[in-house]
């Protein structure tokens, strides 16, 4: 039995590498960071493409480089 609605298909990924030090920023772009998972210069972690994700990256986003990483 169909409900009709479209299946979604998973997200994509970001590879987000911290390319600025945080020393010196606001406390809470400290907080953003780590909770993106960044804590050292020039780590990449990869998250998926969601609207928290985006939310996050836009408050620190002269802080970071964002790739576009289609492997899960």
């Amino acid at each position: 039995m169909s409900t009709g609605m479209p299946h979604e298909s998973p997200p994509g990924y970001l590879g987000i590498t911290l390319i600025h030090s945080p020393i010196g920023r606001p406390a809470c772009q400290r907080v953003y960071l780590r909770a993106l998972g960044l804590r050292k210069l020039h780590q990449t972690v990869k998250r998926p493409k969601t609207a928290q994700v985006y939310g996050l990256l836009r408050k620190v986003q002269h802080l970071v480089r964002v790739s576009d990483d289609e492997t899960s």
